[in-house]
């Protein structure tokens, strides 16, 4: 701390990038760190993951740009994307790449990283909350719980075409942790649950799907695996979903306490 009592945050300098998880949704769940960052940058390139309340928080005079990237549809490429972060800290601004969750988990920060590295450009990692473990506890399912596992996978439901990522070993991933979580789920829902069923994962295993998590628009569907791509499509759930496979999904009925937070706070109108 400096004299004043407050936290010595690093200086932001001129002609630096920041890589910095905006976590998944809620502002609250900022670090320090990327709250300092916004009140310091120049430039922002941020994704459409990041919830836009969170853009409040940048100077009124900062560069806001948009790199939006949803898998399998029309966006900006990762090489302009890494590009433009090169000249605009070339251009001497302190420029801030501000991205859903935490860069380094499914973000393609570690891609960026590298180019920076490569262009010399001086760089910092700001990690964020990840949404396969704040978005779940925001659903009341804790990814690890001593009754039920003390191991978890993650996965990604999609590559950068929108399909279902090759290679994946499905047997291994089936027999490995009881829990599986999936991020970005929805566009390849039903292939994936396919995918685990012949694997070997029960047809009528639990299955919870968090839709727009932390936000107050936040939804969740108690499923199994056989009915999992229909309840989706009947609750008309949006991305980003979050699929979380095994008996932790179950603990969102005894935990939801977000739910019950939002309805508190619209009978106190908040």
């Amino acid at each position: 701390m400096d004299e004043s009592g407050e936290f010595a945050l690093p200086e932001f300098i001129p002609g630096t990038v920041w890589l910095v998880g905006a976590g998944p949704g809620d502002p609250g769940l900022l670090t320090l760190l990327a709250h300092h960052a916004l009140r310091h940058a120049d430039a922002i390139v941020y994704d459409a993951l990041v919830n836009v309340e969170i853009l409040k928080l940048a100077r009124p005079d900062a560069d806001l740009i948009y790199a939006g990237k949803r898998g399998g549809r029309p966006s900006i490429s990762q090489p302009d994307i890494s590009d433009r972060l090169v000249a605009l800290a070339r251009s001497g601004k302190r420029v801030l790449r501000l991205k859903g969750g935490d860069p380094f988990v499914f973000g393609r920060g570690g891609e960026e990283a590298l180019s920076l590295a490569q262009h010399g450009i001086v760089f910092r990692i700001v990690p964020g909350i990840s949404a396969g473990i704040g978005g779940l506890a925001y659903a009341g399912i804790p990814v690890t719980h001593r009754s039920i596992n003390s191991a978890v996978i993650f996965l990604t439901g999609h590559d950068s075409e929108g399909g279902v990522p090759p290679g994946l070993d499905w047997p291994a991933i089936a027999k490995a942790a009881p829990v599986i979580v999936i991020y970005m789920a929805l566009r390849q829902l039903s292939a994936i649950c396919s995918h685990l069923i012949a694997a070997g994962r029960p047809g009528d295993e639990a299955v919870a799907l968090v839709s727009q998590a932390t936000t107050p628009q936040q939804q969740v569907i108690l499923t199994d695996l056989q009915n999992c791509a229909v309840r989706a499509l009947e609750a008309n759930l949006q991305p980003p979903t979050m699929m979380v496979v095994g008996a932790a999904a179950e603990m969102h009925r005894k935990l939801n306490w977000f739910g019950e937070q939002i309805q508190l706070d619209l009978m106190h109108g908040r």
